[in-house]
């Protein structure tokens, strides 16, 4: 189950976090992974230990915001696995101000790279995914991350949530047009809750600044609370959502919306 054995994979901003633990998850069902990311050294070390553990992984540097940065990588991963089979775009970043707070050149940024990085990697990704699907049973697998914040309205991170309901819907239309053109790739996002990661850090800071307070630890007991489950997400959970939908066991899913998340939406 949930196998991707003789699949390239491709994973930005995959140097740790979320990313990271699904190269490695990825590399243990038996998949080959690219790694790309603005974070060279953390990068190596995670291909590294990849390798170490007995799997196949490169490390390219990548900026997602840049088109001859994308074309770069998908360069260097043709050059050694000699395909493609599945794009994941987890690249992103966070900025908890609201509307008034945020300035112009923040909310720029935030575009760059939570919206066009996306864009920008399904472009460069697309005629190696086309190619490899002509010979798959089930496609090639294009896989985005999202957010509960792209589904539900959020009261402290309103252009965090815009940019993530962007990849939302962006993922449902890109697997309308791809199936609509017979391209064989399936596209589907997935949606964590709050996650225990560095950037899980960064938004239990910034919400705390946004309510006037340095107090992180109160922050993160309210985020804790608002998942029934009784607990944050930790990487892992996520990408075993992820090695799901990129495997031939998501087969007959494409425009869907894997939402994980403790409970949060529920509500």
């Amino acid at each position: 189950m949930n196998r991707l054995d003789g699949k390239v994979a491709f994973l930005s901003g995959a140097a740790r976090g979320i990313g990271g633990a699904t190269a490695r998850l990825m590399a243990n069902a038996g998949a080959k992974v690219a790694i790309g990311d603005v974070l060279d050294e953390r990068g190596r070390q995670t291909a590294k230990e990849i390798e170490a553990a007995g799997g196949q992984a490169l490390y390219v540097s990548l900026d997602v915001t840049q088109e001859v940065s994308w074309a770069a990588a998908m360069d260097a991963t043709l050059k050694k696995f000699g395909k493609l089979d599945v794009l994941v775009n987890n690249a992103g970043i966070f900025n908890g101000k609201g509307v008034e707070e945020a300035t112009l050149d923040e909310w720029n940024r935030l575009v760059a790279v939570n919206l066009t990085g996306v864009v920008l990697g399904t472009r460069a990704a697309l005629p190696h995914l086309k190619q490899s699907a002509a010979g798959s049973p089930h496609g090639s697998a294009i896989v985005n991350l999202a957010s509960v914040a792209g589904l539900v309205g959020s009261q402290l991170d309103p252009l965090y949530s815009l940019t993530k309901g962007g990849v939302t819907l962006f993922t449902k239309s890109t697997a309308l047009e791809f199936g609509r053109k017979g391209y064989r790739i399936r596209v589907n996002s997935i949606h964590p809750g709050v996650i225990d990661t560095d950037m899980g850090q960064q938004t239990f800071a910034m919400r705390a600044r946004a309510l006037g307070s340095n107090d992180t630890q109160a922050t993160r007991d309210v985020s804790t609370r608002m998942h029934p489950i009784g607990r944050l997400g930790v990487a892992e959970d996520i990408a075993k959502g992820i090695l799901f939908l990129a495997s031939d066991d998501a087969g007959f899913m494409t425009g869907s919306a894997l939402v994980v998340d403790g409970g949060y939406t529920a509500q």
